[in-house]
């Protein structure tokens, strides 16, 4: 198979790949209920020392910068509470933390997980966090621009490998918001 972006060596269907995928992403495409079929989400096979985004395009392409989205955790606080949330923007972009992300959470303060929180909670790699595979009730915020794309490029859940996804498909993910004004110059 030829991935849909990209120059990689290897590419197949996610749900052949099942095996090197961690746990909740492999669950989540098992039990995908998502309008795109999940047979369209491609998983290619990355150096892990090369995952970082910047490190990432140097060696698979400079083009790949527009079409690949981090995906990051988000802790917002009010009262004592908080409320772990993943926003997926450009890599071009950052995340609107302390505005948008704050407002949507209604939150008093809204900052960055931790790694080892956003580790523990996802059962994901830190620099390999996907939205696919997210804990259950956890709010996917999701920027439009990632969403107007025909394929962008994910982390796997693990620093090995990448996904390649209709932006349309996250958008339909279980909790999952298009929020405007989520990514900023």
């Amino acid at each position: 198979m030829r991935a849909p972006l990209g120059d990689f060596g290897t590419a197949a269907p996610a749900t052949d790949r099942l095996d090197v995928l961690t746990g909740p992403v492999a669950d989540a495409l098992r039990h995908w209920t998502g309008s795109v079929p999940a047979e369209r989400i491609v998983h290619v096979d990355t150096e892990p020392e090369w995952a970082d985004t910047a490190v990432f395009v140097e060696h698979y392409g400079r083009e790949l910068l527009e079409r690949s989205a981090n995906c990051v955790v988000v802790a917002g606080k009010r009262g004592g509470v908080t409320t772990l949330a993943a926003c997926v923007v450009l890599s071009t972009t950052r995340v609107d933390v302390n505005g948008v992300v704050r407002r949507r959470l209604d939150a008093r303060k809204a900052s960055f997980a931790a790694m080892d929180t956003a580790v523990r909670e996802t059962g994901m790699e830190y620099g390999g966090i996907t939205p696919i595979g997210l804990p259950a009730g956890w709010p996917v915020l999701v920027d439009p621009a990632v969403v107007d794309l025909p394929y962008v490029l994910v982390g796997s859940g693990r620093r090995r490998g990448k996904l390649l996804v209709p932006g349309e498909a996250l958008a339909g993910l279980p909790g999952a918001v298009v929020l405007p004004g989520l990514g900023i110059a």
